[in-house]
């Protein structure tokens, strides 16, 4: 009986030992959906606008300093092969949105809708907000939105954001002393830009009110989408800023657009007379909002539990006096903005994740703004929505085994007479003015021995050239707004 006794105190002992320490073993380890909601990891994703592959330090940009996106780069993991959606702003949006490339996902060019905004999403469409608000986050945008006017089934509060602050459209959108932005359905005036004055610079106010859904939301789950508008033109910065550029640049581009009358802040870009040095001041406006949402990350103290992506919607522009050229926005790539090349869609990307990525990491893991969808969805333990087109990458974050490769990754834009492109592995093809000719021949490049896209060699492998003709009519469904084979 003693013995029975004995044998029976030691299972007790052993049952509650294996208790008390399993805390301790789960908390190595990342946190299991079934978790409660106050673990679930906090996700931000930072969207420049129309910030080169080559215009960060980290990425090789010597003009200028990025000081706090290039410290993202070192405490976590750079991507090297990283695209856009598209090579415009409101498609590549839609794709990052919807977790689909531009053969399928709704939006697939910039088409305006009057008196203000951009075509709209379908209401049926799925995006990123509404999965992680179904899995119990705070969603919030704050930015520029360009996927339908305030009221539509566009609008981001029907699309599965909380709370918008910014720019609904993308053309108002290219001002940045606007006279009004957007906080969910209300109409915010900005009295300090009335007529020509320029006291309320629009990427402070949105930043503000970015801050501030930290503060109200540091004890809940939350997605903060934060699609910033620069360095889209026109170039405009603070004055504070500008004095730290000026001259420094030279020779100067002058631009002149429209700085009065009926079409004054209404699309066309504000006169520029120091280009070269306003670019390189709204680069440092972002580093320095990058660098504040950080600290109040730290301050609330909940950076170690927030994945934080900084990214770009597209490759440079040549707009309102902007100069790639001059600041090797593109680094070795070839294309900008509108092209399909590689200048044109590969952007930088970074993320950190305090104690879950290791620092100072970079992959050449191939992967686009189609993939962040399911990535987030595995991150908050959500379901993926069924038929998109994405791949988590969540794996290669975490420096985990099993990372799913895209057996291709495809894109197509409908202006400028239609194009398609098709990244497979290292080969790289294009096909221009579909619009003219939907057979016309494709441009073939390997891109582990050619990345700036110099040397077609499309004769030289006509198996791989047929792979990609297969792909660029697979991929590709028919869209009544947005056909790819009429101009445009």
């Amino acid at each position: 009986m003693k013995e029975q006794n004995s044998s029976i105190r030691i299972t007790i002992h052993l049952l509650l030992s294996a208790l008390l320490l399993q805390p301790l073993f789960c908390s190595c380890q990342f946190k299991s959906p079934d978790n409660a909601e106050s673990s679930k990891p906090n996700i931000i994703y930072i969207l420049a606008d129309d910030l080169g592959y080559g215009d960060l330090g980290c990425y090789g940009q010597t003009n200028f300093l990025t000081p706090n996106i290039d410290n993202l780069a070192a405490n976590g993991i750079k991507f090297t092969q990283h695209y856009s959606g598209s090579t415009v702003c409101a498609p590549s949006r839609s794709s990052l949105m919807t977790g689909k490339h531009t053969g399928h996902t709704f939006i697939r060019g910039n088409k305006s809708v009057q008196p203000e905004g951009q075509y709209p999403l379908e209401a049926k469409s799925v995006t990123i907000a509404e999965v992680l608000q179904e899995a119990g986050y705070v969603t919030g945008a704050f930015g520029k939105w360009g996927l339908g006017p305030p009221g539509s089934e566009g609008d981001p509060n029907n699309q599965g954001f909380d709370e918008f602050f910014g720019y609904n459209c993308q053309s108002l959108g290219h001002h940045y002393y606007p006279y009004h932005l957007w906080h969910n359905q209300e109409k915010v005036i900005l009295e300090g830009n009335v007529g020509t004055q320029t006291k309320e610079y629009g990427p402070d106010l949105i930043h503000k009110q970015a801050l501030q859904f930290l503060d109200d939301n540091k004890d809940k789950p939350f997605f903060m989408y934060y699609p910033s508008i620069i360095p889209h033109a026109e170039l405009f910065a603070p004055e504070k800023y500008m004095k730290k550029y000026r001259g420094e640049f030279e020779p100067e581009i002058v631009y002149k657009g429209i700085d009065g009358g009926e079409r004054f802040r209404k699309g066309p870009y504000g006169s520029q007379p120091e280009s070269h040095a306003a670019f390189a001041a709204m680069v440092n406006v972002l580093d320095d909002q990058v660098g504040e949402i950080i600290a109040k990350l730290k301050e609330l103290g909940i950076y170690e539990n927030t994945l934080i992506i900084f990214t770009s919607d597209n490759g440079p522009h040549h707009e309102g006096g902007a100069d790639p050229d001059y600041f090797d926005s593109n680094g070795i790539l070839q294309g900008y903005k509108r092209d399909l090349y590689e200048g044109g869609i590969r952007v930088p990307m970074i993320a950190v994740w305090e104690g879950k990525i290791e620092p100072g990491q970079e992959t050449g893991h191939i992967s686009a703004f189609w993939d962040v969808l399911p990535t987030a969805a595995d991150i908050a333990g959500a379901k993926t929505p069924d038929n998109i087109d994405g791949i988590s990458f969540l794996p290669t974050l975490l420096g985990n085994e099993g990372q799913k490769e895209h057996d291709y990754l495809y894109w197509e834009f409908s202006e400028q007479n239609g194009k398609q492109a098709v990244r497979m592995g290292k080969w790289k093809g294009i096909r221009l003015n579909v619009c003219d000719n939907p057979d016309n021949p494709i441009e073939l490049y390997d891109l582990e021995k050619d990345p700036s896209e110099q040397t077609n060699i499309a004769g030289e492998h006509p198996d791989e050239v047929e792979k990609i003709t297969e792909i660029m009519s697979s991929a590709h469904l028919a869209s009544v707004v947005f056909p790819l084979y009429e101009k445009q």
